[in-house]
């Protein structure tokens, strides 16, 4: 098609045009503030130059092993500076970044190494055993195919020595020693097209069809200014990593914080004790977190505070409807609450509850209960509706009428890596899928009203009620499960099952088959996707025999929260 009319015919050239990526962010911030701090961790400090150069060893030390263009990178970690650094040094040797969750299973780990044959795992001490025996199950299952990756094991001093010594018996290369083979001032390339992927992640670890997100580099260069812009963020903010790295890349705060030369304080465990602290010792100004862990800073013991704060603290949270009340007792206590809403597929969080000032003068509930809804696309977002599921319509902005949230522009994914039949259905008629249904108000803001039927959030992690099914099937005295989300006081909401037994099980004692069962699931699977309740009885099923759900929604809510035990 002939190019739109335009006032001239001047061209792209090499002067006035180069790949979107956040990578060069990295670079500036080495070059103004070469001595700022970048990032601390425990007792280790680093300024921006030497994060830089990091960064630059890692790249290069790939490079020499031939790890590049093609390639991806695996790695399972916490909160440290090795993962902050892969988040540039990967992409700079052209290789594709792979953060996995650390709360996931060996099984579940093994098929994501497979499915995106990594040819590289980094794997902080700590988890060397779980990915030691993700490693051993792959090998078992690929017939005489398997090429072992690249094992790189991160040392941390607070751990136990003895594990990083284990590791380094069983053939792992240091990570440190490893970035001395590289060269610090390594010319790295940036990607010759923009589209180029730079991570890649899943979703929720269903075997049948693995969403393997993958991102850009463009879509992250426009989403990690997106996130700085949107939140207000300064330049030079001190950043504290609660939300893990392998969320979402950090909702895209790991390049953000390059750009804006700011400084990450890195949490190995989050705890409310840690966070006040670093609040009061490091001055930090931003944390991200899901509300689950806004809960605990609300609900911590008072020799856990320290209160008043010194200074304002924004939080931003996601993951899962804050409710109000959580919202209202943290800005009570001095934290400004941003909330936002998004998924892997939109780079993380990629709508906001933009706040308006004239809420200012609204009573607090009514202000919580403004800022509860999901809200505006952000400024890199360019499409944002809530629509008809039959005609693809926008539903009215009347707060009640409910469709699914749909999105469309630079914050969507590529598509899920190997996984076509995915990517028609998430990417129908133009628009991403996000299968939450929610509703558009008067002043044009969404809201959620009902998340896609089968994920439970607990704790800011997606379960997909499905796989927790389809491992109770396999129990010997169940005949049909079916698993919902119920609240839960601590978690935010866990998997409830509920389970008719086969005929010839004795059904005298429940209390103890519900306990057999839980022990089942903890053998086979992440201990957060364990039920954290299971009710006995027959399942209720439509004419056509499909178990009604939303009758067991309903009967898991008269149950009310499970509560904190206090023990």
């Amino acid at each position: 098609m002939a190019g739109a009319r335009d006032i001239d015919d001047l061209p792209k050239n090499d002067a006035n045009y180069t790949a979107l990526t956040p990578l060069w962010f990295i670079e500036r911030a080495a070059l103004v503030h070469p001595s700022r701090l970048s990032i601390v961790h425990g007792s280790r400090r680093y300024n921006w130059l030497q994060t830089y150069q990091r960064c630059r060893r890692l790249a290069s030390a790939f490079s020499n092993r031939s790890i590049g263009a093609g390639d991806t990178v695996a790695i399972i970690a916490p909160n440290i500076p090795a993962i902050y650094e892969a988040h540039f040094g990967v992409p700079m040797a052209g290789a594709v970044l792979n953060c996995v969750n650390i709360r996931l299973n060996a099984q579940t780990i093994s098929f994501l190494l497979g499915h995106s044959s990594s040819a590289v795992v980094m794997v902080d001490q700590e988890f060397f055993p779980l990915a030691e025996e993700a490693l051993k199950i792959l090998a078992e299952k690929s017939d005489g195919h398997y090429k072992p990756p690249l094992l790189i094991v991160i040392g941390d001093e607070s751990c136990d020595p003895e594990a990083l010594k284990y590791a380094l018996s069983k053939g792992a290369i240091e990570y440190e020693k490893f970035l001395e083979t590289g060269n610090p001032e390594f010319a790295w390339k940036p990607p010759e097209d923009e589209w180029q992927s730079i991570t890649l992640g899943y979703t929720s670890g269903t075997t049948a069809s693995p969403k393997g997100v993958v991102l850009s580099h463009r879509g992250a260069y426009v989403m990690s200014l997106s996130a700085g812009l949107v939140w207000g963020m300064n330049e030079g903010a001190i950043y504290l990593w609660t939300l893990p790295m392998f969320h979402c890349n950090g909702w895209c705060y790991t390049w953000a914080l390059a750009a804006l030369c700011g400084t990450s304080i890195c949490l190995r465990q989050v705890t409310a004790k840690s966070v006040y602290s670093a609040i009061a010792k490091h001055k930090v100004t931003h944390f991200c977190a899901a509300p689950v862990v806004l809960n605990t800073i609300v609900n911590a013991p008072k020799e856990d505070t320290i209160l008043p704060l010194p200074h304002v603290v924004h939080v931003m949270t996601a993951g899962a409807a804050p409710p109000p009340s959580v919202l209202h007792a943290m800005s009570q206590k001095g934290f400004r609450i941003t909330h936002t809403y998004g998924l892997s597929e939109t780079y993380g969080p990629s709508t906001i509850c933009a706040w308006k000032p004239e809420w200012d003068s609204l009573p607090p509930e009514a202000q919580a209960r403004m800022n509860a809804r999901q809200g505006v696309r952000y400024v890199g977002l360019e499409g944002l509706d809530v629509v008809n599921t039959q005609t693809m319509q926008p539903v009215p902005s009347d707060g009640k009428t409910v469709g699914e949230i749909v999105m469309r522009g630079n914050a969507v994914m590529k598509g899920y890596l190997k996984n076509p039949k995915a990517n028609k259905e998430a990417f129908a008629n133009g628009w991403f899928h996000s299968g939450d249904l929610g509703v558009k108000h008067p002043d044009g803001y969404i809201e959620i009203k009902d998340r896609s039927k089968d994920i439970i959030i607990s704790g800011g992690e997606n379960i997909s009620s499905v796989e927790i099914e389809n491992t109770l099937y396999q129990h010997p005295a169940i005949l049909e499960v079916s698993v919902v989300a119920r609240a839960d006081e601590r978690w935010g909401e866990s998997p409830c099952a509920f389970v008719t037994l086969k005929s010839k099980v004795d059904k005298g004692n429940e209390q103890r088959m519900a306990e057999d069962i839980m022990k089942f699931c903890k053998s086979k699977m992440p201990a957060y996707w364990v039920p954290k309740s299971v009710v006995f009885g027959e399942l209720p099923k439509t004419a056509t025999g499909k178990v009604q759900k939303h009758l067991l929604r309903a009967k898991a809510k008269e149950m009310g929260p499970v509560k904190i035990s206090k023990l």
